[in-house]
């Protein structure tokens, strides 16, 4: 190991000065966030394999973090023989999913993904999902645009989009579907506070 960072700042140094052969990574940071430090990863040092290793539901946040750079998923209840597994798999190239990740989206391949959505939350993007848990936490669009480095104007438009998609009228439909989806994935070990 040659590094160690709690937030996206300290991070993107630590890559920067120590050129990891791979990067294990949380998507809740101290301060910034994981999904645009996969992003950032990606972008500047396409050789590096970055496994995410997580509290958040791999059905939901899996295939998204995939499609965001990142070579490899795993839940943060796997083994410790599971996690070294995935991680010699991204570090020789390959990808890491659980099984029943695999076998979801080979589904879709094979069927074309035309088959619509079961669950409304697959219908969001990662950053979707971002600001919807951070309303299911009780944090304001204020709060909520410092701590990802948007704007207030960026953070609730991304409100409107989620209350589109999910078919909600009202702010206060999008707080009581947000608080349930919180609670719910969180009381299941889906999502880390």
């Amino acid at each position: 190991m040659c590094g160690e960072a709690e937030t996206e700042r300290d991070a993107r140094i630590a890559i920067r000065e120590s050129y990891p052969d791979a990067m294990i990574v949380e998507l809740n940071l101290k301060q910034g966030d994981g999904i645009a430090l996969v992003r950032d990863a990606r972008a500047h040092h396409p050789q590096l394999a970055i496994l995410v290793f997580s509290m958040h539901d791999e059905t939901i946040y899996a295939e998204r973090m995939l499609s965001s750079g990142a070579n490899g998923y795993l839940m943060k209840q796997a083994s410790s023989e599971q996690l070294l597994i995935s991680l010699w798999r991204v570090l020789r190239g390959g990808i890491y999913v659980s099984e029943s990740v695999g076998s979801n989206m080979i589904r879709k391949m094979v069927t074309g993904g035309s088959s619509r959505p079961a669950d409304p939350i697959d219908r969001l993007s990662i950053r979707e999902l971002q600001i919807l848990r951070m309303i299911g936490k009780g944090i304001s669009s204020r709060e909520t645009a410092l701590s990802l480095n948007l704007s207030i104007k960026t953070v609730e438009s991304h409100r409107q989009r989620v209350m589109r998609k999910l078919k909600l009228e009202t702010g206060c439909e999008l707080l009581r579907y947000a608080v349930g989806w919180f609670s719910s994935s969180e009381a299941a070990g889906g999502i880390s506070s």
